[in-house]
């Protein structure tokens, strides 16, 4: 009997988009005829209409079981094949085989009605999503107390926060126990406790034995749940195998097409009162010149161009944090930590940290910036840069250890008999 508990065969998806309407294509008379009202003259215009592949001949099998992390970059794909699954959308071509009952955390909140109660509200959003009555009610006790919104289940939902009614959603899909679970980017939701304590409920199902497709852009909770990744891009699934090999390919081919390539002036998603600004950065070498990667057991600089936003700068401290994949720390550079902390920086300039010996083994990082004046954050920037190390004579042996369980970090050591 075979173990299988989803086969995709082949899927593709393609969506239409018709640019005399500026959306997808009208598949209805009722749609047709709105069209026309809004631009009667579109067809003397043109009629072409313009085909977006969300999904392009993807296949793959997933065994009973098995927790796969569905990772990519946005309009990969990844959301409409869960879709697909779902059977909220059908595919162009190809076709799923499905062996089990079938749960889906696509979109937090589906079903949801502001004006009805909590408690009318889980009923509501439980039978949506597959739930019987009296599988509510066993479960009705867990999923107030999960919620923690217990103190207002008698309360409308539009009287409810966000952060309570997202917390109330996910209570309620998180509960479900059906044997095959698809999850969209639902462990984003609420505040960090509850973020925390979502991570640890999913735990619990994937260790639950159930299969799971899970799609997330947390790499780190990708490589905590998952036993297997499939990387998804432009609608194909280019690598499947190990969580550890298909993030470091995704990683590359994210870095590849630009996508941590912004520069970081021009970064707006950064946090701090500005007062101190990171403008840009740069790499050098043991002679000081400009390199594309840092040297295992060599010198390396980090060059921070930087812009003052206030007269006077006071107590200046500057951090570079180094992370892995799966954004987990692995060495922490600061001025507060060499007692270094700048009393005075011109409106503009450059701030040099060096390394006298690198000591991370060959690799792809990433580099987070920070600034604090006086104690008040100034400026951070999350993956600022993507960092790559080749190897290099660490040791003097000759030899640099490779494999991912040999660890990151390089460390000076010597042998000798007692």
């Amino acid at each position: 009997m075979s173990d299988l508990a989803i086969s995709i065969q082949n899927i593709s998806k393609v969506y239409r988009i018709d640019p005399t309407t500026g959306g997808a294509a009208s598949r209805t008379l009722q749609e047709d005829l709105v069209n026309f009202a809004k631009n009667p003259l579109r067809r003397t215009t043109s009629s072409k209409k313009q085909e977006i592949w969300a999904l392009n001949d993807v296949s793959f099998d997933v065994h009973e079981g098995e927790v796969i992390g569905l990772i990519g970059r946005n309009g990969a794909g990844k959301s409409t094949l869960l879709k697909i699954l779902s059977r909220i959308t059908e595919p162009t071509h190809g076709f799923a085989d499905i062996f089990g009952r079938v749960g889906s955390l696509l979109e937090v909140g589906t079903g949801f009605h502001t004006e009805l109660t909590g408690r009318e509200n889980i009923y509501l959003s439980g039978a949506i999503l597959g739930m019987r009555k009296a599988e509510i009610d066993r479960k009705f006790d867990q999923i107030v107390e999960f919620s923690g919104v217990s103190k207002f289940i008698e309360t409308p939902v539009k009287r409810y926060s966000s952060g309570m009614a997202v917390r109330l959603a996910f209570a309620v899909a998180a509960h479900l126990d059906p044997e095959i679970l698809l999850v969209d980017e639902v462990l984003a939701v609420g505040d960090a406790s509850f973020q925390k304590k979502s991570l640890g409920k999913m735990s619990e199902v994937a260790e639950s034995g159930r299969t799971v497709i899970f799609v997330s852009h947390n790499m780190g909770a990708i490589k905590n749940l998952c036993t297997r990744a499939v990387l998804l891009d432009g609608g194909k699934a280019l690598v499947d195998g190990d969580v550890d090999h298909v993030v470091q390919e995704y990683l590359i081919t994210a870095s590849e097409k630009g996508e941590w390539h912004t520069e970081i002036a021009d970064r707006e998603d950064r946090q701090g009162s500005g007062a101190l600004r990171f403008t840009g950065f740069q790499l050098r070498g043991s002679n000081g010149s400009t390199v594309e990667a840092a040297v295992a057991g060599e010198a390396v600089e980090f060059v921070l161009q930087f812009q003052c936003n206030s007269e006077k700068i006071q107590n200046a401290s500057i951090m570079i944090w180094l992370r892995d994949a799966f954004t987990k720390g692995l060495l922490r550079l600061g001025t507060e930590l060499t007692a270094q902390s700048f009393n005075e920086l011109p409106q503009e300039g450059k701030i040099i940290c060096r390394v006298p010996r690198f000591s991370l083994r060959p690799g792809r990082y990433f580099i987070d910036l920070g600034a604090d004046i006086d104690g008040v954050k100034a400026d951070r920037v999350i993956r600022a840069v993507t960092l790559d190390v080749v190897g290099g004579d660490f040791y003097g042996s000759g030899k640099v250890p490779l494999h991912p369980n040999d660890g990151d970090l390089l460390c000076e050591h010597s042998w000798r008999l007692g």
